[in-house]
């Protein structure tokens, strides 16, 4: 069973990890830093490196309780300690993207008691469809400010992992039309922004709104009677976050 390292520290950059088995072509290491996509969030980039040699990551991709990592090259033997390196740059902005998408999705639950029906990311943009009947004139203007708002009051951005059975205590942490959580699972990650939103998730966020940075609508449109699609967009990393 692969340790997770981005579902307890999102800022982890690169680890040494060994190589406990192969498989399809790829690589199962004892612990990651590579998330392998899902919920919306794509997979993340980088390299590995050992004994001389530097493999670009091809693709990671969850396989039952393993991560599987594909290579562009040779595959480092069963037993080989190597060295993962993420691309920060990448990783960072859609930290910041997801959690930009989870304060579009409190702002919206709380004021419009909304549930979403679908969404999608990349570095530095996403949209969420919602669950809603109509909009106003100036509804993209309300929301960007009431978005930005949240930013600004830099609340911390808290990740935690619950029996499921109290998990499914808190009242609308399911805030998905459709439930996506696997049937039988333990346990079950909630990521909580503190005074706004609290939901299960499983990918990587920011520890304080306040790193998102400003979120502009950059659209906003029906896409059917009970379908209205929010797309945002955030300002390029300061050059230090990207180092």
């Amino acid at each position: 069973m692969t340790e997770l390292i981005y579902h307890s520290d999102s800022y982890s950059r690169e680890v040494k990890a060994r190589v406990v088995s192969g498989s399809e072509g790829g690589v199962v290491l004892e612990k990651t830093i590579f998330y392998p996509g899902g919920g919306g969030q794509p997979a993340d980039e980088g390299k590995m490196l050992w004994s001389g040699y530097v493999a670009r990551l091809d693709k990671v991709k969850k396989a039952g309780a393993d991560i599987v990592h594909w290579l562009h090259g040779p595959l480092p033997e069963v037993g080989q300690f190597v060295k993962c390196k993420i691309n920060w740059q990448r990783r960072y902005l859609l930290m910041r993207t997801h959690t930009a998408l989870h304060i579009l999705c409190g702002v919206i639950w709380r004021d419009f008691g909304a549930q979403v029906t679908g969404g999608n990311m990349e570095p530095g943009s996403g949209r969420l469809d919602f669950e809603l009947e109509s909009m106003s004139g100036d509804f993209a203007e309300q929301i960007e400010e009431r978005i930005n708002a949240e930013v600004q009051a830099a609340r911390p951005v808290q990740v935690n992992v619950l029996p499921r059975q109290e998990a499914f205590q808190i009242p609308d942490l399911i805030r998905t039309k459709i439930n996506l959580l696997p049937e039988g699972i333990p346990e079950v990650r909630t990521v909580e922004i503190a005074g706004l939103d609290l939901q299960a998730d499983g990918g990587t966020h920011v520890a304080n709104t306040n790193e998102v940075g400003p979120i502009k609508v950059v659209e906003h449109k029906s896409k059917g009677r009970m379908n209205k699609r929010i797309r945002i967009q955030i300002a390029e990393p300061e050059a230090d976050e990207m180092s």
